[in-house]
């Protein structure tokens, strides 16, 4: 399907880290008729306001990239809400798809659907057979019934769905709070920190054992436009680089690129999560899409993100 550049899409969650990389490559694609809302402008719990907005806006596609997200704190703290949030948030953007008929719709899901002990690298045909990984468990519950809804919706009245699964995604406006942050984030905020006031160590949770792939936010919103104009199938298709690193590796790279040259200490005594995430990505890679942006030159992006908004050094420091 290769959509005109007046196509009306909403992106729901423009604000997020992978909404608003998605608003940047449609731009950049010269999409010019995008209905975005502030989560001040419109609950995306609430049915009826969403029903209202598709009524007065009549998108004809539809990416969904709003998630209630947070690391593994966030989500053993809080499983309540991160499921009920996101099965209301999911739930009503996808039937009222259905509800105004809308061309297209794409539901963003998350590597954290696949078994916590299925083989490495994942592939799309491992989804639901096995238990989760408990850490994240309330979301990931989340995301698979977000993919089934989708799945039904085409199945019942031939609706047009996607549902790409990236791996772990980091970028620039991702949350740097620690009790919202995910582990690039939550790594370059402590080794900047830490540079910056000199600080002899830094403490992390886990052994640094624990093995995870990356994907810059940019490449999943190339992934999704990929896939909007050449991807036809409700079938969850994986979206990632196709190479993971350790913990350990990641939070050295992050010290490098920052300058700090303190001690690292690793807490055994809090989870490593899931022991490696890496997913296959022949599938994708076999319709002629691959990422582009290398580790380091991405992690360098985020951390001047964090000092432009974060941190009073400035980013030459």
């Amino acid at each position: 399907m290769t959509m005109e550049r007046s196509t009306r899409i909403y992106v729901a969650g423009h604000r997020g880290v992978v909404g608003s990389a998605i608003e940047r490559r449609l731009r950049a694609a010269d999409f010019d008729d995008l209905i975005l809302r502030t989560r001040q402008e419109l609950d995306l719990q609430d049915r009826a306001q969403v029903e209202a907005l598709f009524a007065a806006t009549r998108p004809e596609v539809v990416i969904i990239a709003a998630a209630r997200v947070g690391g593994i704190a966030a989500n053993m703290a809080n499983p309540v809400d991160f499921l009920i949030q996101n099965l209301e948030i999911q739930n009503n953007l996808m039937l009222a798809c259905h509800r105004f008929d809308v061309e297209t719709t794409m539901f963003l899901g998350s590597s954290c659907i696949y078994p916590r002990e299925a083989p490495q690298p994942m592939k799309e045909e491992y989804f639901m057979h096995g238990p989760v990984e408990p850490t994240n468990e309330s979301y990931a519950v989340a995301k698979i019934a977000g993919i089934r809804l989708a799945q039904s919706l085409h199945a019942q009245y031939g609706m047009r769905v996607l549902c790409p699964m990236p791996c772990n995604v980091y970028g620039r406006g991702d949350h740097f709070e620690f009790e919202r942050s995910h582990v690039v984030s939550a790594l370059v905020r402590r080794f900047v920190e830490a540079r910056d006031e000199g600080v002899p160590s830094v403490t992390v949770w886990g052994s640094g054992n624990a093995r995870r792939e990356l994907l810059h936010t940019d490449d999943v919103a190339d992934a999704c436009l990929f896939l909007l104009e050449r991807y036809d199938r409700p079938d969850i298709i994986n979206v990632g680089s196709g190479v993971d690193f350790s913990i350990r590796e990641l939070a050295e790279t992050i010290a490098d690129l920052v300058g700090y040259d303190g001690d690292i200490v690793w807490d055994t005594s809090k989870p490593d999560g899931m022991p490696q995430k890496l997913l296959d990505v022949s599938r994708l890679q076999s319709l002629g899409w691959r990422s582009r942006i290398e580790l380091r030159e991405g992690l360098s992006g985020v951390i001047e993100d964090f000092r432009r908004r974060y941190s009073a050094t400035p980013a030459s420091a």
